[in-house]
């Protein structure tokens, strides 16, 4: 009976890694570098990480980019919610709750305002969800998770507003007790139906200083089947732009987020 060398594979182990496809295998390396702590990684990082040269690391970030499971944002890249494709377990496994707060964080970093998420509970908006961008920036209104404030005085609650019905909405109107926060504040039950009709209509809401004096913020709606929606928003100083360039810099970013956040709920419930 002939004795292979130590160290040296069997015919079977052989004909196990000849069933093997490297290149697949490598690819899954570079997606396990990412992680809650570690979201955003630059190519020599993932070298590291997957035990790659940078070559090859960086041909596989750019297929995953092609494939849309990874995004490349200032010389970093990041998981995206496509990766959720590759397999319904994967999505079972996953929190969602987790999955919103790194999609709010990849949101924060890319226009480089706080981000939140909000729910409608009676008449208010109670933010459940926020991500802060690593760039220091003067902020304001204190948004934290559990945070109260009238659905009408924040961009994320009328959003909610307007996803609720006619006769619901006609009795939060009704009973509703309207205050000027500033000389800026829709707050009064006419002009605030319209309001909302137009949110309807257009799909997101842009408040300008109505909250608080030097504060803007934009917001739309995340769909979920069988529960009710919930609201994704940005805060900006008015200082750092206009009305018109929040349309143009942060309502993208959150109707893409929406979009993606709808297909895991959609896959979830």
């Amino acid at each position: 009976m002939s004795v292979l060398p130590a160290g040296m594979p069997t015919e079977e182990e052989s004909g196990e890694r000849s069933e093997l496809v490297t290149g697949f295998s490598r690819g899954m390396a570079v997606i396990r570098c990412f992680s809650a702590t570690k979201p955003f990684l630059t190519i020599a990082e993932v070298a590291r990480g997957a035990d790659l040269n940078r070559s090859t690391a960086r041909r596989l970030l750019r297929t995953l980019e092609a494939e849309n499971y990874v995004g490349f944002q200032e010389g970093r890249y990041f998981l995206r919610a496509g990766i959720l494709e590759l397999g319904y377990s994967y999505l079972s496994a996953a929190s969602v709750d987790d999955m919103l707060q790194g999609r709010l964080f990849e949101i924060a970093e890319h226009v480089r305002e706080s981000c939140t998420a909000a729910v409608l509970d009676g008449h208010e908006a109670v933010f459940v969800a926020r991500a802060q961008t690593t760039h220091p920036r003067v902020t304001m209104l204190a948004l934290t998770v559990g945070t109260r404030i009238p659905a009408y005085l924040t961009a994320a609650g009328r959003v909610l507003l307007a996803e609720i019905g006619d006769d619901e909405l006609e009795d939060y109107l009704s009973t509703e007790a309207f205050r000027q926060a500033t000389p800026r504040t829709v707050a009064n039950g006419n002009d605030l139906r319209e309001n909302i009709r137009a949110i309807r209509g257009q799909g997101h809401c842009v408040l300008d200083q109505e909250i608080e004096l030097g504060m803007r913020a934009c917001a739309v709606p995340v769909r979920r089947p069988g529960r009710p929606a919930l609201a994704i928003s940005i805060s900006s100083h008015a200082s750092r732009g206009t009305v018109e360039s929040v349309r143009r810099d942060h309502l993208p970013a959150l109707e893409e987020a929406a979009r993606e956040l709808e297909k895991i709920f959609t896959l979830r419930y």
